[in-house]
């Protein structure tokens, strides 16, 4: 096999630039979120503060903050906090090209890094100030390793009889190497969020699959035996902190399709080609068998899209804990495999045109002309891959890539069918680009904490009180502080960075009622639900703010922007 590092080498770095590209477009769209702001505020507190945090609160997110402290003390901006995103996002599009090119060859890796480049999905989670586009990377990098530790730790070699037998100094070095670099990059990526530990389940099936000797699985339980050991403490940890996730709730009957359509794409245009793709590549995926511990695309790259959602919607039937955003990282197999399904759509078409050929030709000499020449080694409908431009390690038997060549009206066009597939995903993305375009819309997430800040300042006066309802709607102003510079916070006892919590703690009920009495008008910064006659509070100081604001204050004037509500309440005025 014959594998040229610079076609590697493009097929890697092109869907890198193209993720970039693409992520880089319209990132500073002008505010933040609330799961934005929660990381810009946190990752700013100096370092005691940020592990004090993490003792009663967002442990699932202590190393992500502890990453991002650095980079916002550099610029605290909305373009650095979403940055480190975009990089790993652009690191995962070259990723899965290097799995591609890996497992089957360059122009199989080339389409599955930029169909993973175009997907809205990645383009929209590169733009996010939170952690799942770094878990996404860490999960393509992890199993990248495991195909090089695997293939390492096998020897290459099918024979069972050989598989324990005794290896050189260096070899073994390499095996260590090997499998200490993927238990390390897999115990990152769990400390980054613990959902991702289901990539273990992934990769030990793509172990089964491939029929892996003992020593390959010996190895691997190692170093999942000591992912688990470290993720332990922040599984303890986090357990105490599960009021974090209570919002979520049981997956619905739309849920599968729903994750279908974002990793394949929203569009129908898309999304029926690229089913299509992925079942020419399933079909009989492991026939003709390959050899014991050998990998090929649909034993890596089908465990790794199926069993984490899978696993995750399986017990969230049972206990709530399911979204998309945490099974992100398994979108990288499905473009995987739709490249090599377009791989085998191309195989199969270059066998009808040798077959066509070779009839050509019997017909030409039963005339009495001369037959065709024989086709060269590796170039007919059964041999094995041979060198060319764009040969690269194809697993199992069937026909060589061999020079890529592709006859346009008698003239030969040097690799025509990898720019055919380029082109296909070209038209992928100028069919998506109103859904990359809307999403790039700051309306598009739940929420604009910076529009709220701006409202603020347009209507409150320096010394204006205001009470926030409940307490987690004080992100608007810890997000965007300028805002509501001068106002006076009613309800806070202590600041958030200081007491150790995302918001802050408030004064006790008592408290309250007296700083209240005192006063002829209030601003309320409130979320939605909470003005809602249902929203009964379990925390006393909740209740107070709802009783007094109710009782002894009317409303004056309001402001709606999305995800918040501003109120400007006056006092009663007494009755005779």
């Amino acid at each position: 096999m014959v594998v040229k590092r610079p076609q590697v080498a493009v097929a890697v770095l092109v869907p890198v630039l193209v993720m970039f590209g693409i992520g880089l477009w319209g990132i500073d769209r002008g505010g933040m979120w609330r799961d934005e702001a929660v990381t810009f505020q946190v990752a700013r507190r100096s370092l005691p503060q940020i592990w004090q945090l993490l003792h009663s609160v967002d442990a699932v997110h202590g190393l992500y903050y502890l990453l991002m402290h650095p980079v916002l003390a550099l610029h605290p901006g909305e373009v650095a906090l979403r940055l480190p995103s975009l990089c790993a996002a652009a690191a995962t599009a070259g990723l899965v090209a290097a799995l591609g090119a890996r497992l089957a060859r360059p122009r199989v890796g080339l389409w599955a890094g930029l169909l993973y480049a175009v997907t809205p999905m990645a383009g929209h989670f590169a733009q996010e100030g939170r952690s799942y586009a770094l878990v996404a990377a860490g999960v393509a990098a992890s199993t990248l390793l495991l195909a090089r530790a695997a293939t390492t730790d096998a020897g290459g070699s099918g024979d069972e009889d050989q598989e324990d037998a005794p290896v050189g100094p260096l070899a073994r070095h390499a095996r260590v190497v090997g499998w200490c670099a993927y238990g390390g990059v897999v115990a990152v990526t769990v400390l980054l969020h613990e959902f991702a530990v289901l990539i273990l389940l992934a990769h030990a099936a793509t172990l089964a699959l491939a029929r892996m000797p003992r020593r390959v699985w010996r190895d691997w339980a190692c170093a999942a035996g000591a992912v688990l050991l470290v993720l332990l403490p922040l599984a303890l940890v986090s357990s105490g902190q599960a009021e974090q996730v209570a919002w979520l709730r049981p997956p619905g009957g739309g849920t599968v399709e729903r994750l279908l359509r974002s990793f394949t794409g929203p569009t129908q245009l898309v999304l029926g080609p690229y089913l299509l793709l992925i079942a020419l590549a399933l079909r009989h995926p492991f026939t003709p068998p390959a050899r014991r511990g050998e990998l090929s695309v649909p034993t890596v790259a089908l465990p790794l899209l199926l069993l984490p959602p899978a696993a995750l919607i399986a017990v969230s039937r049972h206990w709530p804990l399911y979204d998309d955003r945490y099974v992100l990282y398994a979108l990288a197999g499905a473009p995987l495999l739709a490249a090599a399904g377009a791989e085998r759509l191309v195989l199969a078409a270059r066998r009808v045109g040798l077959a066509r050929r070779e009839a050509d030709g019997l017909m030409r000499g039963g005339l009495g002309g001369a037959p065709d020449p024989a086709p060269a080694p590796g170039a007919g409908a059964g041999a094995g891959p041979g060198p060319g431009p764009d040969s690269g390690p194809g697993p199992g038997p069937g026909p060589g890539p061999g020079p890529e060549l592709g006859l346009v009206r008698g003239v030969r066009v040097p690799y025509a069918a990898t720019l055919a597939g380029v082109l296909a995903i070209t038209l992928a993305f100028v069919s998506q680009l109103p859904v990359l375009r809307e999403d790039r819309d700051p309306a598009r997430r739940p929420d604009n904490l910076a529009v709220v800040s701006a409202a603020a300042a347009q209507r409150m006066s320096p010394g204006d009180p205001v009470l926030f309802l409940p307490s987690l709607g004080r992100r608007s102003a810890l997000a965007y502080p300028k805002g509501f510079h001068g106002t006076r916070d009613i309800a806070l006892a202590e600041p958030a960075p200081v007491s150790g919590t995302l918001y802050g703690r408030e004064t006790g009920p008592d408290e309250l009622r007296h700083r209240l009495a005192g006063l002829d008008r209030v601003w309320v910064v409130a979320e939605p639900y909470a003005l809602k006659s249902a929203w009964y509070p379990s925390d006393p100081t909740e209740r107070v703010k709802l009783t007094v604001v109710g009782e002894e204050f009317v409303q004056r004037a309001e402001f709606v922007r999305k995800g918040s509500i501003l109120r400007l309440y006056v006092r009663r005025a007494p009755t005779m």
